[in-house]
């Protein structure tokens, strides 16, 4: 009787403090997001719930290609990461779900689709080695096109990666005013010119070529590049003085995920007040909500020109404009 007695103790014992160790609290999520921002998000989620998180960090196109080819068996629950229209031309892929915070969110950035939830804001900007720029003065988009910079800029595909389209996008804004004018894809082709080919594997490859050197400058966004000044690295940024844009970064629920009331946890808990303070104070991106702060390494946005998107123009017109940059690439590069 004893041991029986010390047996269901011991049972007690184990249910209250293995809560997270409890069949389904478990959770798979995709992304692109950097190890840093993972772990500040995932482990406060993991903490706040007792869901045990699967993070599997690969580039967004990358994490789109496993969706559609997984789709019949999910492996992934959540899709964390990557710029809002990539999510909107997907819709299919995800679940119906908006966050018990989405009244909180300022109403530009509230899910309008029941599928697609913002959770972060992240701005394209220029980066430059400082030891290998010289006396090039580099301001904006108009001097990147310098023909001292030929085989010296490396960006990455606008068809593989969300930021490399958003800074195609904000480009062709800032120099034609929209996505059609010709102005702004002449631009575009004198840049192709100069740039040589150079693409990056991944947008995360950029800063860190230009950070090692093997190329002077380079287009990127602030959460694959502040972290290369905070690690005192011979870089700087530059916000394009012609006006830069800033993205909403998504999340979704995968359709037929396997977690989903856990799904649903995480996609609540990046969008409370206490994980966007922990965007605001601990990573490379912008919280959305207007009631959190942001670091003190980030540029103050009312020091930054900002130029704004049609999203609903360039998301209904994505392919078409990834099209025509196919053609001049290939034209440039023959």
């Amino acid at each position: 009787m004893k041991k029986i007695l010390i047996l269901l103790l011991f049972t007690v014992i184990l249910t209250a403090c293995g809560g997270s160790n409890k069949t389904g609290e478990k959770l798979t999520v995709y992304t692109p997001h950097n190890e840093e921002h993972t772990n500040a998000l995932v482990g406060a989620f993991e903490k706040e719930t007792g869901i045990k998180v699967e993070i599997i960090a690969v580039g967004i196109g990358e994490v789109f290609k496993r969706l559609k080819s997984e789709s019949a068996n999910p492996i992934a629950d959540v899709a964390w990461g990557g710029v809002y229209s990539i999510y909107m031309d997907n819709l299919d892929l995800f679940e119906n779900y908006i966050s018990v915070n989405n009244a909180d969110l300022p109403k530009a950035y509230r899910n309008k689709a029941d599928k697609v939830t913002i959770f972060c804001l992240d701005g394209s900007l220029l980066i430059v080695n400082t030891n290998l720029i010289g006396d090039i003065k580099i301001e904006g988009y108009a001097d990147i096109i310098n023909p001292a910079l030929s085989g010296k800029i490396i960006m990455a595909d606008p068809s593989a990666s969300g930021s490399a389209f958003a800074h195609l996008v904000n480009m062709l804004y800032d120099i034609g005013g929209n996505v059609t004018n010709k102005k702004g894809w002449d631009f575009v082709e004198k840049l192709l010119v100069v740039n040589k080919g150079k693409i990056a594997g991944s947008s995360g490859g950029v800063p860190k070529t230009v950070a090692d050197g093997e190329y002077v400058l380079g287009l990127s966004n602030e959460d694959n590049s502040i972290n290369y000044v905070r690690s005192n690295a011979p870089v700087k940024l530059v916000y394009m003085k012609e006006g830069a844009a800033f993205n909403t970064a998504a999340m979704a629920i995968v359709k037929g995920a396997k977690n989903l009331e856990n799904a649903k946890k995480f996609i609540d808990f990046m969008t409370s007040k206490k994980a966007q303070e922990i965007y605001g104070s601990q990573t490379t991106v912008r919280p959305i909500r207007n009631d959190v702060p942001v670091a003190s390494y980030m540029k103050p946005l009312d020091e930054i020109k900002i130029v704004e998107i049609d999203t609903a123009y360039v998301n209904a017109h994505r392919q078409e404009i990834l099209d025509r940059y196919k053609k001049i690439f290939t034209t440039v590069n023959k």
